[in-house]
């Protein structure tokens, strides 16, 4: 049996010019000329326009062009012929068409001004419009650069439980009754196993969902969305910066390099992005509190920065910087006491130029098995929940260090989009569960 014959695509079409082809796709645009019509359709790789003369398309094809709506899907066969006017640098001149399936006329997404709840409402068609396909492309771009990263530098994946009986963080839990043993938890973080299998594998990531039930309406709060955990044995905190230093800005120049042409689409000022170069400032803790307090902010030492706080810090920055070394109380119970000053813990947050705030949170683990219980304790959480995680500092205990990058958080910056509901295909969000 011979193969099929491969699918053509409109991204194929610029090393086709001058033979005929016959490929599929979606109605964008339609337009007519007396006995010349135009056709705009997209198949997710690009878009195309085609060219309908009434004498060189049989009747059932000029028929079929009158059917055409927006978003029906065809299929059509033409000679691919060069225009540097067109995008793709190609049209087609079509031999034939056919309506493979009808759309009504009330296609909800029009070529008009929609509101945002409307929008996202109609997601699943929301998706299909230039500037959605745009984002999403780039944060494709994005995930792949994350694993390439990683797997160049010899990181093993380690895929963590979603549901789990011990919390990374302190409040933001969905739980559900998990059969005789209790409650469980949707993870907030898959940081915990991701320290049991540094100590198995030396230097390891985790890139999954993660939920928090917090009952946020900012533009940077999603209930449900993706992170990337790694977890390096041996690593101290200013190891693990300069670790999330040289990813970011990888993953930066990724971006630009690969999907320039969708990031202008979206009207990103690349420029900005390419002075993402490292190394990044590093700012204690204690001196971000005395910059804000001269900028004007109410802000106290002991204070757990706030969206306003990260953006008036970084308004004099091009870069993303670092603030190191939080108190322990604003900090999960999970971080290293900073032996400089025990009031605080060895951590620091990324937060990303152009007020668009913290897209990582890291840490030096506590490995001093005694601290940790004492910390567990204080946090009042089940010390049975956390007696596997307390015997890793009990069988070789080690150094050891981390950070999570919150995927969308990092995508809305690169692609300078004001809102974190457009950088995820399908938002969770506390009043958005459909679709």
């Amino acid at each position: 049996m011979s193969a099929p014959d491969p699918i053509i695509r409109i991204a194929d079409l610029p090393d086709r010019v001058g033979q005929t082809v016959t490929l599929s796709g979606w109605v964008t645009h339609l337009r007519s000329s007396g006995k010349i019509a135009f056709i705009v359709m997209r198949d997710g790789t690009g878009v195309l326009q085609c060219v309908v003369a009434k004498k060189e398309v049989p009747e059932t094809a000029w028929e079929a062009f009158a059917t055409l709506t927006l978003e029906t899907s065809l299929q059509v066969t033409g000679v691919v012929r060069a225009d540097a006017r067109q995008a793709g640098g190609v049209e087609l001149g079509l031999s034939d068409l056919a309506v493979i399936g009808p759309s009504a006329l009330d296609y909800p997404i029009q070529p008009k001004e929609h509101g945002i709840d409307f929008l996202l409402d109609h997601r699943h068609f929301w998706l299909r419009t230039p500037r959605q396909v745009a984002i999403m492309r780039i944060r494709n771009e994005i995930e792949q650069a994350i694993h390439d990263f990683f797997y160049e530098r010899g990181f093993l994946r380690v895929d963590t439980p979603i549901l789990t009986a011990a919390i990374g963080e302190r409040a933001g839990l969905f739980s559900t009754e998990y059969f005789d043993e209790g409650n469980a938890y949707l993870a907030q973080t898959g940081q915990l196993y991701g320290e049991a299998a540094a100590a198995a594998f030396g230097k390891i990531y985790t890139f999954g969902p993660t939920f928090r039930a917090e009952k946020s309406k900012t533009r940077r709060h999603l209930t449900e969305f993706w992170m990337i955990e790694p977890e390096v044995a041996f690593n101290d905190t200013h190891a693990n910066m300069r670790l999330q230093e040289d990813f970011v800005a990888f993953l930066v120049r990724r971006a630009v390099e690969r999907r320039r042409a969708e990031l202008l689409e979206l009207g990103r000022d690349v420029a900005k992005l390419e002075a993402a170069q490292t190394p990044f400032p590093r700012v204690d803790y204690g001196d971000a509190v005395k910059t804000l307090q001269a900028k004007g902010s109410a802000i106290q030492w002991g204070d757990d920065l706030g969206a306003e706080d990260e953006a008036l810090l970084v308004e004099d920055y091009a870069t993303p910087i670092f603030v190191c070394n939080y108190p322990k109380e604003a900090k999960a119970f999970y971080m290293k006491e900073n032996p400089d000053d025990p009031r605080t813990v060895l951590c620091d947050d990324m937060l990303a130029p152009e007020g668009y705030g913290e897209i990582i949170g890291g840490s030096q683990r506590e490995d001093d098995h005694d601290k940790l219980l004492a910390r567990i304790r204080e946090e009042g959480l089940p010390e049975d929940a956390y007696s596997w995680y307390l015997d890793l500092r009990k069988y070789g205990t080690f150094v050891h260090a981390g950070f999570g990058l919150g995927l969308e958080r990092t995508v809305a910056w690169i692609c300078g989009s004001p809102h974190i509901r457009e950088c995820i295909p399908f938002p969770r969000m506390m009043h958005r569960l459909r679709p």
